[in-house]
């Protein structure tokens, strides 16, 4: 067996929690910051924190190329979906589809299916092929007809990371008359992405994975066209232009993003994670990207010379930075993490699929070693 890798060389989760050089100094000294400002017996508190909440949606509407004021702060892409589906025109919920995939994430699936009744839409999941790992465009396209008033897309699948056609799916979604979001969580940081290209309604993500952010920096794009015909159900002093307007009887929404805030905004995570985006930031695509894609492509090689089974696209361009594999029946997901993780090796499972995304951390010698490892533990 080769010699045990250096600190994060066989790191693989950035699917989960993204890391990068020197981002344990930047988080400490960013939330050391915050300590001082927020523990000054002063009133400067407000206006610096608010500076650094702004500065991250900033941020985020360059990385994203969204316009001026169409982003703001949520807790999670979960609690966003439901601010978005609480705003939206009523003709767009009420006795039409809303339509999702099965490979989507999860937890959106669980919200939804429980808003049925309140809002007055019918929940459509488009399955999963027998024995497949993705849902395929084609069938997404099958079940997207007139009667779906918002589709919900997800760009890249947190199960196998194949990633949608969004240009072809959104183009047939037009023709349909469908408010149209995207889930992007999976390759905000890592892949470019254009709300504009093709034009979107709305958005969700949030700043873990690939930006290497902490929890509960998430966020919403709103396209500023629909953004004045949505009416959220959770509002509050923030969702106004004027968060200081207190009379009773005034309250009206702010013309942009702000409309989708609340109560006081949650800035910590947003703070804490202004770190990472400024290093995201300051990277150049192409050797990000090529990185990645490089060590992908070694993993993918050696795993089928294994004999193991891919559960992700075999074209790099039909997925996204991850790379998942089915284990043989014969092998417990769990134990083979938890022996990985005795040597170093930092990966997950979602029952017999090992799932694994190389970041800026990861080198080749350490995916060389994850694979020798793979080899011992699986004979």
């Amino acid at each position: 067996m080769s010699a045990r890798p250096d600190s994060g060389e066989a790191y693989l989760l950035y699917h989960s929690i993204g890391q990068y050089p020197g981002k344990e100094a930047d988080l400490a000294r960013e939330m050391s910051q915050f300590a001082r400002i927020w523990s000054a017996p002063d009133d400067g508190q407000w206006g610096e924190v608010l500076a650094k909440r702004a500065r991250f949606l900033s941020l985020w509407e360059q990385l994203i190329k969204a316009p001026l004021g169409s982003m703001t702060t949520t807790e999670s892409v979960t609690s966003g979906l439901m601010s978005v589906i609480g705003a939206l025109p009523r003709a767009a919920l009420e006795g039409k589809t809303v339509l999702v995939a099965e490979d989507g994430f999860p937890s959106l699936h669980f919200l939804l299916s429980g808003l049925q009744a309140r809002y007055g839409f019918t929940l459509k999941t488009v399955p999963l092929r027998q024995g497949a790992h993705w849902v395929e465009d084609e069938d997404i396209l099958s079940e997207w007809n007139e009667d779906v008033g918002v589709a919900l897309l997800t760009w890249i699948s947190s199960t196998s990371s194949h990633r949608n056609d969004i240009p072809a799916l959104v183009a047939h979604g037009r023709q349909m008359g469908s408010v149209i979001g995207v889930d992007i969580t999976q390759g905000a940081g890592l892949l470019p992405y254009d709300v504009s290209a093709p034009e979107v309604d709305f958005l969700i993500s949030t700043s873990l994975k690939w930006l290497c952010g902490t929890p509960g920096a998430g966020v919403i794009y709103m396209r500023p066209e629909l953004t004045g015909q949505c009416t959220p159900d959770l509002r509050g002093w923030f969702s106004q232009a004027n968060p200081f307007s207190w009379a009773l009887d005034q309250f009206s929404f702010a013309p942009d993003a702000r409309r989708f805030d609340s109560g006081t905004p949650a800035c910590v995570p947003a703070l804490a994670s202004l770190p990472a985006l400024d290093w995201r930031m300051a990277q150049e695509d192409a050797p990000y990207i090529a990185h990645n894609r490089t060590l992908t492509e070694t993993l993918c090689a050696g795993l089928m010379d294994m004999g193991l089974t891919l559960a992700s696209p075999a074209d790099p361009d039909q997925r996204g930075g991850s790379l998942m594999v089915s284990l043989p029946a014969e092998q417990d997901g769990q134990a083979v993490v938890a022996e990985l993780r005795r040597r170093g090796i930092y990966m997950d499972h979602r029952g017999q699929i090992l799932r694994m995304s190389p970041g800026v951390l990861t080198t080749v010698e350490g995916v060389d070693y994850t694979l020798e490892a793979l080899r011992q533990i699986l004979g």
